[in-house]
Protein backbone atom coordinates (compact mmCIF):
# COMPACT_ATOMS: atom_id res chain seq x y z
CA UNK A 1 0.00 0.00 0.00
CA UNK A 2 0.95 3.59 -0.73
CA UNK A 3 2.00 6.00 1.99
CA UNK A 4 -1.27 8.37 1.75
CA UNK A 5 -3.62 7.70 -1.55
CA UNK A 6 -4.66 11.39 -1.81
CA UNK A 7 -5.27 11.17 -5.36
CA UNK A 8 -7.23 8.25 -5.06
CA UNK A 9 -9.41 9.63 -2.67
CA UNK A 10 -9.59 12.40 -5.11
CA UNK A 11 -11.05 10.32 -8.06
CA UNK A 12 -13.47 9.05 -5.71
CA UNK A 13 -16.91 9.51 -7.08
CA UNK A 14 -18.58 13.23 -5.53
CA UNK A 15 -22.20 12.63 -4.91
CA UNK A 16 -24.13 14.87 -3.08
CA UNK A 17 -22.99 17.79 -1.36
CA UNK A 18 -20.34 15.89 0.53
CA UNK A 19 -18.20 14.72 -1.32
CA UNK A 20 -14.86 12.87 -0.41
CA UNK A 21 -13.11 15.65 -2.71
CA UNK A 22 -14.81 18.44 -0.38
CA UNK A 23 -13.10 16.43 2.56
CA UNK A 24 -9.46 15.98 0.88
CA UNK A 25 -9.08 20.04 0.57
CA UNK A 26 -11.02 20.66 4.04
CA UNK A 27 -8.68 18.03 5.77
CA UNK A 28 -5.71 20.34 4.20
CA UNK A 29 -7.25 23.45 5.73
CA UNK A 30 -7.27 22.03 9.53
CA UNK A 31 -5.13 20.58 12.19
CA UNK A 32 -4.56 17.33 10.45
CA UNK A 33 -1.28 15.43 9.39
CA UNK A 34 0.49 16.42 6.37
CA UNK A 35 0.29 13.26 3.98
CA UNK A 36 4.04 12.67 4.72
CA UNK A 37 2.81 11.87 8.45
CA UNK A 38 -0.16 9.49 7.91
CA UNK A 39 0.88 6.09 7.95
CA UNK A 40 -0.92 3.40 5.64
CA UNK A 41 -2.95 1.96 8.55
CA UNK A 42 -4.02 5.40 9.04
CA UNK A 43 -4.97 6.61 5.81
CA UNK A 44 -6.83 3.37 4.80
CA UNK A 45 -8.51 3.96 8.46
CA UNK A 46 -9.55 7.59 7.25
CA UNK A 47 -10.83 6.09 4.25
CA UNK A 48 -13.44 3.97 6.00
CA UNK A 49 -14.58 6.53 8.22
CA UNK A 50 -15.50 8.88 5.26
CA UNK A 51 -17.31 6.19 3.80
CA UNK A 52 -18.96 5.72 6.42
CA UNK A 53 -20.06 9.72 6.89
CA UNK A 54 -21.16 9.31 3.25
CA UNK A 55 -23.59 6.55 4.08
CA UNK A 56 -25.18 8.60 7.00
CA UNK A 57 -26.04 11.18 4.26
CA UNK A 58 -26.79 9.29 1.06
CA UNK A 59 -27.87 5.98 2.02
CA UNK A 60 -31.74 4.88 1.88
CA UNK A 61 -33.01 6.09 5.47
CA UNK A 62 -34.67 3.13 6.73
CA UNK A 63 -32.51 0.44 5.68
CA UNK A 64 -29.67 2.39 6.84
CA UNK A 65 -31.19 3.32 9.81
CA UNK A 66 -32.15 -1.04 10.88
CA UNK A 67 -28.70 -1.89 9.94
CA UNK A 68 -26.63 0.82 12.38
CA UNK A 69 -29.49 -0.08 15.58
CA UNK A 70 -29.69 -3.40 14.98
CA UNK A 71 -25.97 -4.33 16.90
CA UNK A 72 -27.07 -0.98 19.51
CA UNK A 73 -30.17 -2.79 20.61
CA UNK A 74 -28.60 -6.36 20.26
CA UNK A 75 -25.74 -4.86 22.90
CA UNK A 76 -28.72 -2.75 24.76
CA UNK A 77 -30.89 -6.01 25.36
CA UNK A 78 -27.73 -8.02 26.89
CA UNK A 79 -27.11 -5.05 29.01
CA UNK A 80 -30.96 -5.25 30.30
CA UNK A 81 -29.55 -8.35 30.38
CA UNK A 82 -27.01 -7.41 32.80
CA UNK A 83 -29.25 -5.73 34.92
CA UNK A 84 -31.68 -8.17 35.38
CA UNK A 85 -28.99 -10.28 36.74
CA UNK A 86 -27.87 -7.74 39.51
CA UNK A 87 -31.74 -7.86 40.54
CA UNK A 88 -31.67 -11.32 40.50
CA UNK A 89 -28.07 -11.49 42.52
CA UNK A 90 -30.09 -9.54 44.95
CA UNK A 91 -33.14 -10.95 45.43
CA UNK A 92 -30.99 -13.61 46.89
CA UNK A 93 -30.03 -11.78 49.66
CA UNK A 94 -33.70 -11.04 50.60
CA UNK A 95 -36.44 -8.62 49.88
CA UNK A 96 -34.79 -5.43 52.36
CA UNK A 97 -31.52 -6.32 49.49
CA UNK A 98 -33.91 -5.84 46.71
CA UNK A 99 -35.40 -2.63 48.65
CA UNK A 100 -32.14 -1.06 49.03
CA UNK A 101 -31.28 -1.16 45.46
CA UNK A 102 -34.57 0.09 44.65
CA UNK A 103 -33.10 3.18 46.32
CA UNK A 104 -29.92 3.29 44.70
CA UNK A 105 -30.73 2.48 41.30
CA UNK A 106 -32.03 5.49 40.32
CA UNK A 107 -28.92 7.37 40.92
CA UNK A 108 -26.91 4.38 39.35
CA UNK A 109 -29.28 4.57 36.36
CA UNK A 110 -28.17 8.33 35.99
CA UNK A 111 -24.39 7.72 35.83
CA UNK A 112 -24.98 5.10 32.99
CA UNK A 113 -27.95 7.79 31.59
CA UNK A 114 -25.23 10.96 31.73
CA UNK A 115 -22.09 9.21 30.57
CA UNK A 116 -23.90 7.15 27.32
CA UNK A 117 -27.35 9.30 26.92
CA UNK A 118 -26.95 12.82 27.91
CA UNK A 119 -23.14 13.70 27.85
CA UNK A 120 -22.55 10.26 25.57
CA UNK A 121 -24.97 11.66 22.75
CA UNK A 122 -23.48 15.32 23.01
CA UNK A 123 -20.26 13.83 22.51
CA UNK A 124 -20.99 11.66 19.44
CA UNK A 125 -23.53 14.43 18.07
CA UNK A 126 -20.50 16.66 17.91
CA UNK A 127 -18.54 14.24 15.91
CA UNK A 128 -21.01 13.33 13.97
CA UNK A 129 -21.40 17.29 12.85
CA UNK A 130 -18.04 17.63 12.54
CA UNK A 131 -17.38 14.47 10.23
CA UNK A 132 -20.67 15.62 8.35
CA UNK A 133 -19.03 19.60 7.74
CA UNK A 134 -15.81 17.32 6.32
CA UNK A 135 -13.46 18.69 9.38
CA UNK A 136 -11.90 15.55 10.99
CA UNK A 137 -9.43 17.72 12.63
CA UNK A 138 -12.31 19.18 15.06
CA UNK A 139 -13.40 15.98 15.62
CA UNK A 140 -9.96 14.71 16.89
CA UNK A 141 -9.96 17.74 19.33
CA UNK A 142 -13.49 17.32 19.93
CA UNK A 143 -12.77 13.54 21.15
CA UNK A 144 -9.65 14.97 23.50
CA UNK A 145 -12.61 17.16 25.10
CA UNK A 146 -14.75 14.54 25.89
CA UNK A 147 -12.40 12.79 27.71
CA UNK A 148 -11.72 15.73 29.92
CA UNK A 149 -15.41 16.57 30.48
CA UNK A 150 -15.71 12.59 31.15
CA UNK A 151 -13.19 12.68 33.79
CA UNK A 152 -14.16 16.24 35.33
CA UNK A 153 -18.15 14.85 35.80
CA UNK A 154 -17.21 11.14 37.51
CA UNK A 155 -15.29 13.48 39.78
CA UNK A 156 -17.75 15.40 40.66
CA UNK A 157 -20.65 12.73 40.60
CA UNK A 158 -18.34 10.60 43.14
CA UNK A 159 -17.83 13.34 45.62
CA UNK A 160 -20.89 14.35 45.82
CA UNK A 161 -22.26 11.07 46.56
CA UNK A 162 -19.75 10.80 48.80
CA UNK A 163 -21.43 13.76 50.50
CA UNK A 164 -25.02 13.95 50.24
CA UNK A 165 -25.73 10.35 49.36
CA UNK A 166 -26.75 8.99 52.69
CA UNK A 167 -29.44 11.94 53.36
CA UNK A 168 -30.64 11.36 49.45
CA UNK A 169 -31.30 7.68 50.70
CA UNK A 170 -32.77 8.24 53.89
CA UNK A 171 -35.41 11.04 52.18
CA UNK A 172 -36.60 8.15 49.97
CA UNK A 173 -37.20 5.97 52.77
CA UNK A 174 -37.74 2.29 52.75
CA UNK A 175 -36.21 1.69 56.56
CA UNK A 176 -32.89 1.84 57.80
CA UNK A 177 -31.69 -1.36 56.69
CA UNK A 178 -32.90 -1.11 53.65
CA UNK A 179 -31.15 2.72 53.40
CA UNK A 180 -27.91 0.95 54.81
CA UNK A 181 -27.67 -0.79 52.28
CA UNK A 182 -28.07 1.44 49.29
CA UNK A 183 -25.38 3.50 50.99
CA UNK A 184 -22.73 0.10 51.14
CA UNK A 185 -23.93 -0.34 47.00
CA UNK A 186 -22.81 3.49 46.38
CA UNK A 187 -19.72 3.79 48.34
CA UNK A 188 -18.35 0.98 45.66
CA UNK A 189 -20.21 2.47 42.28
CA UNK A 190 -19.48 5.85 43.00
CA UNK A 191 -15.69 6.29 43.60
CA UNK A 192 -15.66 3.87 40.23
CA UNK A 193 -18.20 5.43 38.20
CA UNK A 194 -14.83 7.23 36.16
CA UNK A 195 -14.58 3.70 34.43
CA UNK A 196 -18.08 4.04 33.20
CA UNK A 197 -17.60 7.76 32.00
CA UNK A 198 -14.31 6.99 30.09
CA UNK A 199 -15.85 3.71 28.90
CA UNK A 200 -19.04 5.42 27.45
CA UNK A 201 -17.57 8.51 26.11
CA UNK A 202 -15.44 6.92 24.23
CA UNK A 203 -17.60 4.34 22.59
CA UNK A 204 -20.00 7.47 22.25
CA UNK A 205 -16.96 9.10 19.69
CA UNK A 206 -16.83 6.20 17.80
CA UNK A 207 -20.69 6.12 17.34
CA UNK A 208 -19.65 9.59 16.32
CA UNK A 209 -18.07 8.40 13.45
CA UNK A 210 -20.49 6.20 11.78
CA UNK A 211 -19.09 2.89 13.34
CA UNK A 212 -21.92 1.33 15.37
CA UNK A 213 -20.92 -2.19 15.13
CA UNK A 214 -17.26 -1.86 17.47
CA UNK A 215 -18.90 0.23 20.43
CA UNK A 216 -21.98 -2.74 20.25
CA UNK A 217 -19.70 -5.96 20.54
CA UNK A 218 -17.77 -4.19 23.17
CA UNK A 219 -20.41 -3.32 25.24
CA UNK A 220 -21.85 -6.91 25.00
CA UNK A 221 -18.50 -8.51 25.92
CA UNK A 222 -18.64 -5.85 29.14
CA UNK A 223 -22.18 -6.94 30.15
CA UNK A 224 -21.13 -10.29 29.32
CA UNK A 225 -18.05 -10.21 31.68
CA UNK A 226 -20.07 -8.17 34.29
CA UNK A 227 -22.57 -10.52 35.01
CA UNK A 228 -20.33 -13.37 36.29
CA UNK A 229 -18.80 -11.00 38.24
CA UNK A 230 -21.40 -9.14 40.27
CA UNK A 231 -22.68 -12.57 40.85
CA UNK A 232 -18.92 -13.87 42.36
CA UNK A 233 -18.78 -10.77 44.22
CA UNK A 234 -22.29 -10.59 46.18
CA UNK A 235 -23.01 -14.26 46.34
CA UNK A 236 -18.89 -15.80 47.12
CA UNK A 237 -18.83 -18.23 44.40
CA UNK A 238 -15.78 -20.09 44.13
CA UNK A 239 -12.97 -18.10 45.37
CA UNK A 240 -14.31 -14.85 45.48
CA UNK A 241 -15.24 -13.19 48.75
CA UNK A 242 -19.21 -13.19 49.62
CA UNK A 243 -19.62 -8.89 50.13
CA UNK A 244 -22.92 -9.37 49.59
CA UNK A 245 -24.32 -6.10 47.72
CA UNK A 246 -21.33 -4.18 48.05
CA UNK A 247 -20.17 -7.20 45.65
CA UNK A 248 -22.57 -5.95 42.69
CA UNK A 249 -21.16 -2.67 42.02
CA UNK A 250 -17.80 -4.51 42.41
CA UNK A 251 -18.42 -6.29 39.22
CA UNK A 252 -19.76 -3.93 37.30
CA UNK A 253 -16.94 -1.40 37.82
CA UNK A 254 -14.10 -4.05 37.04
CA UNK A 255 -16.10 -4.93 33.51
CA UNK A 256 -16.13 -1.46 32.46
CA UNK A 257 -12.17 -0.70 33.45
CA UNK A 258 -11.92 -2.70 30.82
CA UNK A 259 -14.18 -1.52 28.03
CA UNK A 260 -12.71 1.64 29.04
CA UNK A 261 -9.07 0.64 27.99
CA UNK A 262 -10.13 -0.87 25.13
CA UNK A 263 -12.12 1.30 23.64
CA UNK A 264 -9.75 4.41 24.13
CA UNK A 265 -6.88 2.00 23.16
CA UNK A 266 -9.04 1.29 20.18
CA UNK A 267 -8.96 5.52 19.60
CA UNK A 268 -5.78 6.40 19.83
CA UNK A 269 -4.88 3.77 17.33
CA UNK A 270 -6.19 5.39 14.37
CA UNK A 271 -8.69 2.85 13.98
CA UNK A 272 -11.23 5.52 13.92
CA UNK A 273 -9.84 7.36 11.44
CA UNK A 274 -9.19 10.16 13.24
CA UNK A 275 -5.58 11.80 13.63
CA UNK A 276 -4.37 13.22 16.95
CA UNK A 277 -1.11 15.15 16.38
CA UNK A 278 -1.72 18.74 17.29
CA UNK A 279 -5.30 17.64 18.87
CA UNK A 280 -4.30 18.92 22.09
CA UNK A 281 -3.19 21.96 21.39
CA UNK A 282 -6.17 22.82 19.30
CA UNK A 283 -8.56 22.44 22.63
CA UNK A 284 -10.40 25.42 23.23
CA UNK A 285 -13.15 26.91 24.60
CA UNK A 286 -15.77 26.46 21.80
CA UNK A 287 -14.75 22.61 21.62
CA UNK A 288 -16.48 22.39 25.33
CA UNK A 289 -19.52 24.80 24.33
CA UNK A 290 -19.52 22.31 21.28
CA UNK A 291 -20.50 19.78 23.09
CA UNK A 292 -21.64 21.01 26.48
CA UNK A 293 -24.07 23.42 24.52
CA UNK A 294 -26.38 19.97 23.67
CA UNK A 295 -24.54 17.88 26.71
CA UNK A 296 -25.70 20.09 29.40
CA UNK A 297 -29.35 20.42 28.21
CA UNK A 298 -29.88 16.99 27.83
CA UNK A 299 -28.14 16.10 31.23
CA UNK A 300 -30.65 18.29 32.44
CA UNK A 301 -33.31 16.54 30.75
CA UNK A 302 -31.51 13.39 32.53
CA UNK A 303 -32.29 14.55 35.89
CA UNK A 304 -35.50 15.26 35.34
CA UNK A 305 -36.15 12.07 34.07
CA UNK A 306 -34.36 10.31 37.00
CA UNK A 307 -35.78 12.88 39.33
CA UNK A 308 -39.20 11.82 38.28
CA UNK A 309 -38.33 8.39 39.15
CA UNK A 310 -36.83 9.13 42.55
CA UNK A 311 -39.73 11.17 43.73
CA UNK A 312 -42.01 8.26 42.89
CA UNK A 313 -39.90 5.91 45.17
CA UNK A 314 -40.33 8.45 47.83
CA UNK A 315 -44.06 8.41 47.65
CA UNK A 316 -44.30 4.98 47.23
CA UNK A 317 -42.26 4.37 50.11
CA UNK A 318 -44.67 5.28 52.27
CA UNK A 319 -47.12 2.18 51.32
CA UNK A 320 -43.97 0.13 53.27
CA UNK A 321 -41.18 -2.06 52.19
CA UNK A 322 -43.25 -4.71 50.44
CA UNK A 323 -44.77 -1.83 47.90
CA UNK A 324 -41.31 -0.42 47.33
CA UNK A 325 -39.99 -3.39 46.32
CA UNK A 326 -42.54 -4.24 43.89
CA UNK A 327 -42.28 -0.96 42.51
CA UNK A 328 -38.44 -1.15 42.46
CA UNK A 329 -38.80 -3.77 40.07
CA UNK A 330 -41.24 -2.11 37.53
CA UNK A 331 -39.36 1.33 37.86
CA UNK A 332 -36.16 -1.02 37.02
CA UNK A 333 -37.72 -2.12 33.65
CA UNK A 334 -39.22 1.24 33.35
CA UNK A 335 -35.48 2.26 33.19
CA UNK A 336 -34.36 -0.81 30.99
CA UNK A 337 -36.84 0.73 28.41
CA UNK A 338 -34.19 3.44 28.18
CA UNK A 339 -31.09 1.55 26.70
CA UNK A 340 -33.06 -0.01 24.36
CA UNK A 341 -34.28 2.47 22.74
CA UNK A 342 -30.59 3.87 23.26
CA UNK A 343 -30.08 1.18 21.03
CA UNK A 344 -31.79 2.66 18.14
CA UNK A 345 -31.43 6.66 19.44
CA UNK A 346 -27.30 6.53 19.43
CA UNK A 347 -27.81 5.57 15.70
CA UNK A 348 -30.51 8.78 15.28
CA UNK A 349 -28.24 11.16 16.65
CA UNK A 350 -24.95 9.84 14.44
CA UNK A 351 -27.30 9.95 11.81
CA UNK A 352 -29.07 13.47 12.69
CA UNK A 353 -26.04 14.95 13.50
CA UNK A 354 -24.00 14.36 10.10
CA UNK A 355 -27.10 15.64 8.43
CA UNK A 356 -27.81 18.86 10.03
CA UNK A 357 -23.74 19.08 9.67
CA UNK A 358 -24.01 18.47 5.99
CA UNK A 359 -26.80 21.03 5.60
CA UNK A 360 -29.66 18.23 4.87
CA UNK A 361 -32.28 19.03 7.74
CA UNK A 362 -34.72 17.39 6.03
CA UNK A 363 -33.58 14.15 6.11
CA UNK A 364 -32.66 14.52 9.35
CA UNK A 365 -36.41 15.43 10.78
CA UNK A 366 -36.81 11.76 8.08
CA UNK A 367 -34.31 10.41 9.95
CA UNK A 368 -35.97 11.23 13.46
CA UNK A 369 -39.74 10.16 12.97
CA UNK A 370 -38.47 6.72 11.38
CA UNK A 371 -36.41 6.27 14.26
CA UNK A 372 -38.95 7.01 16.65
CA UNK A 373 -41.57 4.49 15.20
CA UNK A 374 -39.02 1.68 15.49
CA UNK A 375 -38.60 2.58 19.00
CA UNK A 376 -42.04 2.81 20.29
CA UNK A 377 -42.99 -0.87 18.21
CA UNK A 378 -40.37 -2.30 20.30
CA UNK A 379 -41.04 -0.65 23.43
CA UNK A 380 -44.38 -0.82 23.26
CA UNK A 381 -44.86 -4.23 22.72
CA UNK A 382 -43.08 -4.65 25.43
CA UNK A 383 -45.32 -3.13 27.60
CA UNK A 384 -48.44 -4.51 25.90
CA UNK A 385 -47.42 -8.20 26.74
CA UNK A 386 -46.62 -7.08 30.50
CA UNK A 387 -49.45 -5.37 30.86
CA UNK A 388 -51.09 -8.45 30.41
CA UNK A 389 -48.40 -11.02 32.13
CA UNK A 390 -46.46 -9.13 34.67
CA UNK A 391 -45.70 -12.13 36.16
CA UNK A 392 -43.37 -12.82 33.17
CA UNK A 393 -40.80 -10.42 34.87
CA UNK A 394 -41.78 -10.33 38.40
CA UNK A 395 -41.83 -14.02 38.53
CA UNK A 396 -38.13 -13.97 38.28
CA UNK A 397 -37.43 -12.00 41.15
CA UNK A 398 -40.35 -12.86 43.86
CA UNK A 399 -41.63 -15.46 45.38
CA UNK A 400 -45.05 -16.34 45.73
CA UNK A 401 -44.94 -15.92 49.13
CA UNK A 402 -43.77 -12.50 48.48
CA UNK A 403 -47.97 -11.09 48.42
CA UNK A 404 -47.12 -7.41 48.88
CA UNK A 405 -44.54 -6.91 46.69
CA UNK A 406 -46.08 -9.19 43.72
CA UNK A 407 -49.54 -7.26 44.25
CA UNK A 408 -47.94 -3.74 44.05
CA UNK A 409 -45.64 -5.07 41.18
CA UNK A 410 -48.76 -6.27 38.87
CA UNK A 411 -50.62 -3.26 39.75
CA UNK A 412 -47.19 -1.32 38.29
CA UNK A 413 -47.46 -2.99 35.22
CA UNK A 414 -51.16 -3.37 34.63
CA UNK A 415 -52.05 0.69 34.83
CA UNK A 416 -48.20 2.01 33.89
CA UNK A 417 -47.25 -0.96 30.81
CA UNK A 418 -49.54 0.48 28.21
CA UNK A 419 -48.35 3.70 28.34
CA UNK A 420 -44.47 2.09 27.60
CA UNK A 421 -45.57 3.69 23.89
CA UNK A 422 -45.82 7.18 24.19
CA UNK A 423 -42.24 7.32 26.35
CA UNK A 424 -40.54 5.41 23.56
CA UNK A 425 -41.55 7.67 20.82
CA UNK A 426 -40.85 10.89 23.39
CA UNK A 427 -37.18 9.69 24.13
CA UNK A 428 -36.18 8.01 20.76
CA UNK A 429 -37.16 11.88 19.69
CA UNK A 430 -34.71 13.31 22.48
CA UNK A 431 -31.74 11.24 21.20
CA UNK A 432 -32.81 12.44 17.78
CA UNK A 433 -33.33 16.36 18.97
CA UNK A 434 -29.43 15.63 20.28
CA UNK A 435 -28.04 15.28 16.63
CA UNK A 436 -30.06 18.34 15.83
CA UNK A 437 -28.24 20.30 18.64
CA UNK A 438 -31.83 21.50 19.37
CA UNK A 439 -32.74 20.09 22.95
CA UNK A 440 -35.54 23.15 24.64
CA UNK A 441 -38.65 20.63 22.91
CA UNK A 442 -37.32 17.22 24.73
CA UNK A 443 -36.83 19.24 28.02
CA UNK A 444 -39.79 20.83 27.82
CA UNK A 445 -41.38 17.28 27.79
CA UNK A 446 -40.21 16.27 30.61
CA UNK A 447 -40.69 19.32 32.86
CA UNK A 448 -44.44 18.69 31.97
CA UNK A 449 -43.93 14.67 33.28
CA UNK A 450 -42.27 15.66 36.10
CA UNK A 451 -45.50 17.85 37.06
CA UNK A 452 -47.90 15.66 35.60
CA UNK A 453 -46.64 12.45 37.50
CA UNK A 454 -45.73 14.71 41.20
CA UNK A 455 -49.06 16.50 40.84
CA UNK A 456 -50.77 13.85 39.70
CA UNK A 457 -49.72 11.39 42.45
CA UNK A 458 -50.33 13.84 45.12
CA UNK A 459 -53.73 14.52 44.16
CA UNK A 460 -54.81 11.12 43.60
CA UNK A 461 -53.64 9.68 46.75
CA UNK A 462 -54.79 12.65 48.93
CA UNK A 463 -58.65 12.71 47.33
CA UNK A 464 -59.14 9.19 46.53
CA UNK A 465 -59.12 5.44 47.84
CA UNK A 466 -56.98 4.58 45.15
CA UNK A 467 -53.88 4.55 47.24
CA UNK A 468 -50.40 3.44 45.61
CA UNK A 469 -52.39 2.91 42.38
CA UNK A 470 -52.57 6.48 42.16
CA UNK A 471 -49.24 6.69 42.23
CA UNK A 472 -49.22 4.32 39.31
CA UNK A 473 -51.94 6.33 37.85
CA UNK A 474 -49.94 9.62 37.63
CA UNK A 475 -46.50 7.47 36.16
CA UNK A 476 -48.85 6.67 33.36
CA UNK A 477 -50.28 9.97 32.86
CA UNK A 478 -46.79 11.92 33.00
CA UNK A 479 -45.83 9.42 29.97
CA UNK A 480 -48.65 9.94 27.70
CA UNK A 481 -48.04 13.89 28.30
CA UNK A 482 -44.25 13.28 27.70
CA UNK A 483 -44.69 11.90 24.37
CA UNK A 484 -47.33 13.69 22.91
CA UNK A 485 -45.75 17.35 24.12
CA UNK A 486 -42.11 16.43 22.15
CA UNK A 487 -43.80 14.78 19.36
CA UNK A 488 -46.40 17.62 18.28
CA UNK A 489 -43.63 20.47 19.11
CA UNK A 490 -40.96 19.27 16.71
CA UNK A 491 -43.02 18.21 13.98
CA UNK A 492 -44.85 22.01 14.25
CA UNK A 493 -41.24 23.62 15.09
CA UNK A 494 -39.15 21.30 12.34
CA UNK A 495 -36.17 22.09 15.00
CA UNK A 496 -36.42 25.77 13.98
CA UNK A 497 -33.99 28.04 15.93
Amino acid sequence: MRPVSWGRMARLPATGPMSLRILRKNDAMTNVPPPSAVTPFADAASTARAARTQLLLEAPIDSTLARLAAPNVLAMFVQAVQSIAEAYFASLLGVTALAGLAIVFPLVMLTQMLSAGAMGGAISASVARALGAANPGRAATLTCTAWVIATALALLMAVGMAVFGRGIFNLLGGGPEAVALAATYAAVFFPGCIAIWLCNSSLSIIRGTGDMRMPSVLLLLVSLISIPLTGAFALGWGPFPAMGIAGLPTGLILAYGVGAIVAMGYIFAGRTGLQFAGALRQINPGMFRDILSVGAMASFNTLLTVLTVVIMVGLVGQYGEAALAGYGLGARLEFLMIPVIFGIGAAMTAMVGANVGAGKHDRALRVAWTGSLMAALIVGAIGALLAVFPDLWLGMFLDPSNTGALEAGRAYFRIVAPFYVFFGVGLALYFASQGAGRMIWPVIGSLCRIAVAVGGAIVLTSTTALGVQGVFAAIAAAMLVYGLVIGLAIRRTRWRP
